[in-house]
């Protein structure tokens, strides 16, 4: 079984930054990577951004390109997420996802899930 842990989240006024980790445990992987979901309140889970563990696949959903970075440190198992620019639509608790086999935008390319930690971003 594999565990997810993010920690990072909380409190920034509209314009600040934040930086989401999560750190996996449980057992390594050989392929696949992890990536971030978010889900405000009252919406679906969206995708936010994903990273193979090669690096050499990311992808990041529109509504944050350009703001938002993920890269990861495989010697450490561990995802991050930076977040710039943060607007208030930006507020969620946000999800950190790891897939065995490849990354994707789709709820159903991940077997793993962690509890999610809170962002909220004030105007």
């Amino acid at each position: 079984q594999v565990q997810l842990v993010e920690s990072g989240g909380g409190l920034v006024q509209a314009g600040g930054s934040l930086r989401l980790s999560c750190a996996a445990s449980g057992r390594t992987f050989s392929s696949g990577g992890m990536g971030w979901f978010r889900q405000a309140p009252g919406k679906e889970r969206a995708f936010v951004a994903a990273i193979s563990w090669s690096g050499s696949t990311t992808y990041i959903a529109n509504s944050v390109k350009g703001r938002f970075t993920i890269s990861r440190d495989n010697a450490k198992n561990t995802v991050h997420l930076q977040m710039n620019s943060l607007k208030p639509e930006d507020t969620a608790v946000y999800y950190c996802v790891a897939a065995e086999l490849r990354v994707g935008a789709r709820r159903d390319d991940y077997q793993f899930w962690g509890q999610g930690t809170q962002v909220t971003v004030s105007s």
